[in-house]
């Protein structure tokens, strides 16, 4: 998991080793070429699906991302928002899917929605749909699809703890399997709530609160991280994780919000000033 630190990733990186096991073992190595059996593969839903299905097997299903919902709406003039109008794009989508050459189809209705009916500055003269497109004959295209506001996102409070032996090694734990950066490697902490966090150090010792707070931005709420360090002897037990040797860390091996913890106890004084760690070389 380490390879995929900071990009965001990490329930795809699970799901794809997952789903090349099934394949291997369920179906001796071979890819399922039925939409039906895609979907029942770890990470694939029903875009992945059928964009395999029509892609690579030339099946007739149809594949709506968000070019081809752009398409679909200003071609007829769709203004329910999104994505609530999703189940009406999808059948307008249907029937326009053919039944052979669907993944040419496929390829070429996306690249419309890429590189033609874009989000802003349509280029509708160079449209095959220009002349059929209700949108753009009434004149409303540019404000389509339609969107619900955007909620605003929750901001959700924590405590991360950075513990330090006295030989270097710092204390990291990993990241239950299920649920955000699920697997990834992390400071022991409390957990994210939009409330006060209570405090649940992994240890005893004399926790210095550094001044200031780590914050990062998920895709449903902000973060603000409280960081706690503290230098512990070599004989003290934890409640949580394991050590790891300084020769063995690499803050590349973190994911985005816990080398923002690790940079702001590496920019503190005194306690909270960690050795410097390895950054991975690509």
């Amino acid at each position: 998991m380490g390879e995929w630190a900071g990009l965001g990733y990490y329930a795809r990186a699970r799901n794809l080793l997952k789903c090349a096991r099934v394949i291997a073992d369920e179906y001796d190595g071979i890819f399922p070429n039925t939409h039906a059996e895609l979907l029942t593969l770890p990470g694939i839903g029903p875009y992945t699906a059928a964009a395999v299905s029509s892609i690579a097997y030339d099946l007739p299903e149809t594949v709506l991302d968000g070019n081809v919902e752009r398409v679909m709406s200003r071609l007829y003039d769709i203004h329910t928002p999104l994505p609530t109008s999703k189940p009406e794009l999808m059948e307008l989508a249907q029937a326009l899917t053919p039944q052979k050459r669907a993944g040419d189809y496929a390829q070429a209705v996306m690249d419309l929605g890429a590189t033609i009916c874009t989000p802003k500055n349509p280029a509708c003269g160079l449209c095959p749909w220009r002349k059929p497109c209700i949108g753009q004959a009434a004149g409303t295209h540019l404000e389509l699809p339609k969107k619900l506001p955007k909620k605003a996102k929750p901001i959700r409070k924590g405590i991360a703890y950075i513990a330090k032996r006295v030989d270097g090694a710092y204390l990291l734990e990993t990241r239950p399997d299920a649920g955000l950066l699920g697997g990834m490697l992390g400071w022991p902490g409390t957990d994210w709530i939009e409330g006060e966090p209570t405090e649940r150090p992994p240890m005893k010792a004399q926790w210095k609160t550094l001044a200031g707070e780590a914050r990062h931005t998920f895709t449903h709420f902000h973060l603000r991280l409280v960081v706690k360090t503290a230098l512990v002897p070599m004989d003290r037990a934890s409640k949580a994780g394991d050590f790891v040797p300084l020769q063995d860390f690499r803050v590349s091996d973190l994911p985005t919000v816990m080398r923002k913890v690790f940079d702001l106890a590496s920019d503190a004084p005194k306690i909270g000033r960690m050795p410097s760690a390895r950054s991975k070389t690509t």
